[in-house]
């Protein structure tokens, strides 16, 4: 059991952590690609503007010298030397137009991979998407208008950001699977003690289930002999009856409690070996047979022949009259009960019943230990809401698993799936 809480915790830790990462490096990674889209579309903003050319291009600047800032690695100066270098940092070609749609002038003058046919080929193809900018290749380019009727069309190279784009993306992939890697080992040593206060809790509460079961079984054998003893010397009464019905109802109790417990502490004594579940579902079935018919209920079983399984015979006993009681004890009054067992890629045995009261909301709480939908008929019927807790762990314990399903509002069925083999990890324990 602790270390099911450690691995709980663990791939818990480690799912909250990945989120995260995964949310982190797509806001970063974003963030940076949208930027990067922006300063394009400044870029090209300012050249379309201005005919092709950054403001001062055309001048002579030569002779101008940037100024010596007190903090040369200030935003301000740092920014101011960024734009005074953009012109040549910059590689991007152009393709004029005149109104009638035809090419007066190609600039290629700025860029080293294009040449003056590839750039009229690519600004025929932009053209005839008929979108003002967008992506062409590895460039962004922009469509300008200018006053006298000419167009201006653009393109940036933007495969430095794409290089940029893609390490960034590969550096911030190799950190967070790091630092999973490294909380993984972190959480894992430290476990332990996280789910240590947890632990020592289970292991009172499973310490006082076993012991007060163990010593509760005394005084009910002891009360059950009396009153075999009473039974025989002044004969049978209503009291003697209530006496002995009180104390079957506390004996199924405290070996539920005692089956669970065993099952928490992975130390029931299960015993797998391969027997004809048909005939042992049939058998218990027809123990509810008199149940069924003194309470004026339909009872219907179907159950396949020759279905074999390989687990423990008792615990499959005890799975199907948990089911089955809890069928009788819930269907309502002179309804219906159905039993049935079939086989195809695994073993599925199905319980359903009518009943007046529909258990709300996720019908998987009722295998949580002490659940009861409804507590003052769970008190009528003498409920003490463990019969499922115990069924499912028997399921579990022979690899597979039950749900309650609704078939409309007024039948509930249990539908018990398991393997006709035990699973790996279980055949291990069957050939200790």
């Amino acid at each position: 059991m602790v270390n099911k809480l450690r691995k709980k915790f663990v791939i818990t830790a480690m799912l909250s952590l990945l989120v995260i990462l995964v949310i982190m490096i797509a806001v970063i990674n974003i963030a940076n690609i949208s930027q990067s889209v922006r300063d394009a579309d400044n870029l090209l903003q300012i050249l379309t503007t201005n005919n092709g050319f950054f403001p001062g291009m055309l001048k002579d600047n030569n002779n101008q010298q940037p100024p010596r800032p007190d903090r040369p690695l200030g935003f301000e100066h740092l920014n101011n030397m960024r734009s005074m270098e953009m012109p040549y940092q910059t590689r991007y070609f152009w393709v004029r137009y005149d109104s009638s749609g035809n090419i007066l002038e190609v600039d290629v003058n700025h860029i080293a991979s294009v040449t003056e046919d590839a750039a009229k080929e690519a600004a025929t193809e932009v053209i005839s998407r008929g979108k003002e900018k967008g992506f062409y290749r590895s460039f962004r380019y922009r469509l300008g208008n200018n006053a006298d009727g000419t167009q201006i069309l653009v393109f940036s190279d933007l495969s430095t950001s794409l290089v940029n784009v893609y390490k960034l993306l590969l550096q911030s992939l190799l950190i967070g699977l790091f630092t999973l890697i490294a909380m993984f080992i972190l959480v894992f040593l430290f476990s332990g003690r996280a789910v240590a206060p947890a632990v020592e809790s289970m292991e009172k509460q499973k310490r006082f289930i076993t012991d007060a079961g163990h010593e509760l079984k005394t005084p009910l054998a002891i009360i059950s002999a009396n009153i075999d003893v009473l039974e025989l010397e002044a004969g049978k009464s209503e009291w003697t009856s209530s006496i002995r019905n009180q104390v079957k109802r506390m004996n199924s109790l405290v070996k539920n409690l005692l089956t669970l417990s065993r099952m928490d502490e992975e130390r029931m004594h299960v015993v797998y070996s391969d027997f004809d579940m048909s005939a042992t579902i049939k058998e218990t079935a027809a123990s509810f047979g008199a149940v069924a018919e003194s309470t004026s209920k339909k009872y219907v079983t179907d159950i396949e022949d020759g279905i074999h399984i390989t687990g423990d015979k008792n615990a499959i006993n005890q799975l199907t009259s948990l089911l089955l009681d809890n069928a009788m004890k819930y269907s309502d009054e002179k309804g219906s009960i159905n039993v049935h067992l079939s086989k195809e890629k695994n073993i599925t045995l199905e319980v359903s019943n009518t009943t007046d009261y529909m258990p709300s909301g996720n019908l998987d709480r009722l295998f949580d230990r002490f659940y009861r939908a409804d507590s003052s008929r769970s008190r009528e019927k003498g409920g003490y809401g463990i019969g499922l807790s115990v069924a499912r762990a028997i399921a579990q314990s022979h690899g597979g698993d039950i749900q309650a399903l609704k078939d409309g509002d007024r039948i509930i069925r249990f539908v018990v799936t398991l393997p006709t083999q035990l699973p790996k990890n279980l055949q291990k324990i069957a050939a200790k």
